[in-house]
């Protein structure tokens, strides 16, 4: 119960929907069972008994005169009305249940309507808190996590949640007020066979469960929304990196939370005109009858009969039965989903209490800009057991180029990873101007930052949004100029639509080269007074290696840069290349002191034969 009560949580905001669903969930079940109580008069005037109308209306005598009482105050209204002729009796009787059916119904519809707001509320606000807490989790968290895991449980198991816990916010008013209703009325009826019914209930019950089927309607306006936000999310899982890097997070969250904003209001509509198809054909279902009872009572009007629980009292009471069966099911199952629903709770649990090492201190330092150096001190880390960096120290004066190279898992990106508080170190510590990166915000140390990686990650969006992820308050001049720097404007002016043109999922429209131009520009129109570079030209063929290289000099320019380098023809001008080996450095110095040195570097150099 623990889950469901978290769940719960969230519902604290739809108040007002919670007190009507449960206002029109007490005349629901009043109604209900009044709409079969209401039967026993039109049944009395068919089956022609006789009974005396009272002169005066009766006087209440309390509890134990209930029934009599209740039977006398309608037959009275009856006569006063009819004038004791029978068919208009009939008629009288016939719109009385129809009334109460009709009430019902009408108290059940408002019932659903309420809930409807209450639940899809709970359901946006349950996604929008996942998602939000998702994006502020660090790198580390997900790289023990799949990312489709990730997926399921802001869709698979918060629509399990949609359907096991929140159906019993209904069913704790509804169902078990029906039950005390319709039991009152029973042993009001009979209180000897309410006993002997009571055994057949649990049995009915199983086999109206096991016959019983659900319907499921399907709005093409809510699938399509639903894969907007998967789509988003899925962006966000996959671009987390860039996302981060420039305190994006408020963006991409507005994104989504627009979306299921959408969402929610379709499947509003969506549900309130389903819960209209219940009321409605019961309404149509009852005058049906109506007219078969009005028709069929006329033609056999005729008869005594008397008995120690009357014909019609009998019929009246088999209703009764029959409607507690309903309510008794429905708890039955609402018990059963509530543990189903346990594990799918838990699940978005799991992430919503995922601890976050990554967070700004309560004296957090806000610092606005980059006036001397970077100093890696006595660096170790792990991303598991062993250690990927060992005892580093680097010092990086502003304005100047220092590249990393070495082999494959040498610890280079790490370095990256580290200077972003995408993770936090081991040992040791990483000062921008004497001061701990841990000590900053961690938005104010991304703010100088920009990032070009590998992967040019780009999201489904124009040209001009994708420049702007960094600074939202850029003019399109301001985009064209950082095109320009890129080397991009000259296939940017070409397109359809320019800055403006979609580029697809992932930017699938363009080449390699000129996603990496995009992001290069990105990185340029942040305008950040510290660059880093992780083998931003490692996946490129040679002819748009050269024109990356030079869109990322003109990015270096009066720049601090960490470049991470792969290719090796793109750090020659370097002013500082540091070769490392297991984490740790094992040569540093500018390309030529180094291949006079003929070590390691100039090793790697020779296997990349260059001249």
């Amino acid at each position: 119960m623990g889950h469901f009560t978290n769940i719960l949580k969230y519902a604290k905001p739809y108040k007002k929907y919670a007190l009507g669903h449960i206002i029109a969930n007490v005349f629901y079940a009043l109604f209900g069972t009044l709409s079969f109580i209401a039967l026993k008069p039109m049944l009395d005037v068919i089956f022609d008994k006789k009974t005396l109308a009272p002169k005066s209306f009766p006087e209440f005598k309390g509890l134990n005169n209930i029934k009599d009482y209740a039977e006398e105050a309608l037959i009275y209204y009856m006569d006063d009305f009819t004038g004791g002729d029978k068919s208009k009796a009939l008629v009288f009787v016939i719109a009385l249940i129809i009334s109460m059916f009709l009430l019902k119904n009408i108290a059940g519809y408002l019932a659903n309507y309420f809930m409807v707001f209450l639940r899809n509320g709970v359901i946006r606000d349950i996604r929008n808190r996942v998602y939000k807490k998702t994006v502020e989790l660090p790198l580390s968290f997900f790289s023990e996590q799949r990312k489709g895991d990730i997926i399921a449980r802001v869709t698979g198991d918060v629509n399990d949640l949609q359907y096991s816990f929140l159906p019993v916010l209904e069913l704790i008013v509804r169902e078990p007020l029906t039950i005390i209703f319709t039991i009152i009325a029973m042993l009001i009826i009979s209180p000897q066979l309410t006993l002997f019914v009571f055994i057949f209930i649990p049995i009915m019950s199983f086999i109206i469960s096991r016959i019983g089927k659900s319907l499921k309607r399907k709005s093409t306006r809510v699938q399509r929304e639903q894969g907007v936000f998967l789509s988003t999310l899925e962006e966000t899982l996959t671009g987390l990196r860039i996302i981060k890097g420039f305190n994006a997070e408020e963006t991409f969250n507005d994104k989504f939370q627009e979306s299921t904003n959408r969402s929610y209001h379709f499947r509003n509509k969506l549900l309130n005109r389903q819960n209209l198809a219940s009321p409605t054909s019961e309404i149509l279902g009852i005058l049906m009858i109506s007219g078969i009872l009005w028709y069929g009572g006329n033609l056999i009007l005729s008869g005594d009969q008397k008995s120690v629980l009357d014909g019609s009292m009998f019929l009246v009471y088999l209703g009764l039965s029959y409607q507690i069966l309903t309510p008794a099911k429905a708890i039955t199952r609402g018990i059963y989903n509530i543990k189903k629903g346990g594990a799918a709770a838990e699940r978005i649990q799991e992430i919503i209490d995922a601890p976050n090492p990554i967070k700004d201190k309560p004296d957090a330092i806000e610092k606005t800009g980059f006036d001397s150096t970077i100093e890696f001190k006595n660096i170790s880390f792990k991303y598991d057991k062993e250690y990927v960096l060992k005892n580093f120290s680097l010092t990086i004066q502003k304005g100047k180029t220092v590249a990393l190279v070495g082999q494959s898992g040498s610890g280079k990106s790490t370095i990256a990873n580290l200077i972003t508080r995408f993770y936090h170190v081991n040992e040791g510590e990483i000062l921008i101007d004497g001061i701990n990166i841990n000590d900053l915000t961690t938005s104010s140390l991304r703010n100088k930052l920009g990032i070009v990686t590998q992967d040019a990650i780009l999201f489904n969006d124009t040209i001009v949004n994708n420049l702007k992820l960094g600074k939202q308050d850029a003019t399109d001049e301001d985009v064209i100029e950082a095109l320009k720097i890129a080397n991009a404007w000259e296939f940017v002016k070409d397109l359809s639509e320019g800055i403006e043109t979609n580029i697809g999922d992932a930017g699938s429209k363009l080449s390699g080269g000129q996603k990496q131009r995009l992001s290069i520009a990105r990185a340029v129109l942040k305008s950040p007074p510290i660059m880093i570079l992780d083998e931003a030209t490692s996946a490129l063929d040679t002819e748009s290696e050269r024109v990356v290289q030079v869109a990322l000099e003109n990015m270096m320019k009066n720049r601090t840069s960490i470049v991470i380098a792969h290719r090796l023809s793109t750090i020659q001008n370097a002013d500082n290349i540091v070769v490392l080996n297991k984490g740790e450095i094992i040569e540093q110095g500018k390309h030529d002191e180094l291949i006079a040195k003929n070590g390691a570097y100039k090793k790697l150099v020779d296997m990349q034969s260059l001249d």
